[in-house]
């Protein structure tokens, strides 16, 4: 398929540089989203948008936002059971029993800022409160399993090697329930050249 991809613009006069992988020179920081380049073969990374939740000298750690999974917490947490259904996200590859949550609550005790408005786990007993009194779960929390991390220096070699691209985007857009066109509308967004790469036909996996 790929080759087809390429075949097809092969008796065209276009610019090669669009098939060029290359960073836009963006850095990393904790907030920042990053979004994988289009022929990455992993099937936790593939066409992948992260939340990076901390970012420091001692290593980076992120949530991968658009990966649902065929799971959901009303599985998981048995007071839920009979609840609206909440929604399960595979954040990433480390601690895949461990549950981790975004939201926009503010007043939750123990959470940590993300970005403005946008925090980090917190007070697990407040935040069930808050669910089994009614309150709205859709785009105001959202529940991973497992996380994804990078040693001191490993996400700045994977930028360098144009792996990922790094990008900022609304808490609106980062809470959305509809994650199936994150990754192309984060690459979109970046302007025209990305756009080209967002067209791609992906490639299967390496399991």
């Amino acid at each position: 398929m790929l080759f087809r991809f390429f075949s097809y613009f092969s008796g065209m006069n276009i610019d090669s540089d669009i098939f060029k992988i290359q960073s836009n020179n963006v850095l990393p920081s904790r907030g920042k989203i990053l979004i994988s380049e289009p022929f990455l073969r992993d099937a936790t990374f593939g066409r992948s948008v992260i939340l990076l939740v901390d970012h420091t000298e001692e290593g980076t750690m992120g949530l991968v936002i658009n990966k649902q999974l065929p799971l959901l917490l009303n599985d998981v947490v048995m007071e839920f059971k009979y609840l609206d259904e909440i929604p399960l996200y595979k954040g990433g590859p480390v601690a895949t029993d461990t549950l981790f949550y975004l939201h926009t609550l503010e007043k939750i005790p123990g959470s940590i800022p993300v970005s403005k408005g946008l925090f980090l786990n917190g007070d697990f007993e407040e935040i069930k409160k808050y669910i089994l009194q009614g309150n709205k779960v859709s785009e105001c929390i959202r529940f991973f399993l497992g996380y994804s991390g990078w040693e001191s220096n490993q996400l700045h070699s994977e930028i360098k090697e144009n792996t990922w691209l790094v990008s900022e985007e609304e808490n609106s857009y980062l809470m959305r329930n509809d994650t199936k066109d994150m990754w192309k509308e984060a690459l979109e967004k970046l302007g025209s050249k990305y756009e080209t790469w967002s067209r791609f036909p992906q490639v299967p996996t390496l399991n």
